[in-house]
């Protein structure tokens, strides 16, 4: 294997670890179970999805490699639906957002279709 592919794989396993840091950070720093969330199922997917690839460029191997792209692909499709149906349902049960989000969209959308949107609970 070339030398140059190893570096690069070495920078992807950087850039990867990093995206995985930021969601661990943002997953224990963030206020509310939305911020949180987002920071879970964005940078982590990213991250793992980077690791994958480098994982996937250093294995020569064919089954190695499909493995890795086929979960890349897996979670690609299901973290953000996921977080997205995980997000919705803990709104609807009353989890609202922090003091620090500006704008309800889901409250506005709820009161126009004439749905409760729930109460906070205690």
């Amino acid at each position: 294997m070339p030398e140059w592919v190893l570096y690069g794989v070495g920078v992807l396993c950087l850039i990867g670890a990093f995206f995985v840091l930021v969601a661990a950070i943002g997953v224990l720093k963030l206020d509310d179970l939305y911020m949180r969330m987002h920071a879970a199922s964005k940078a982590g997917t990213l991250g793992s999805g980077v690791l994958l690839i480098a994982l996937a460029i250093f294995s020569r191997e064919t089954d190695v490699v499909l493995r890795a792209l086929a979960a890349f692909v897996f979670l690609l499709l299901t973290a953000p639906i996921s977080a997205h149906l995980l997000a919705r349902a803990a709104y609807t049960v009353g989890y609202r957002p922090c003091s620090l989000t500006k704008h309800d969209a889901l409250a506005e959308r709820l009161a126009a279709n004439g749905q409760d949107s729930g109460s906070t609970p205690s």
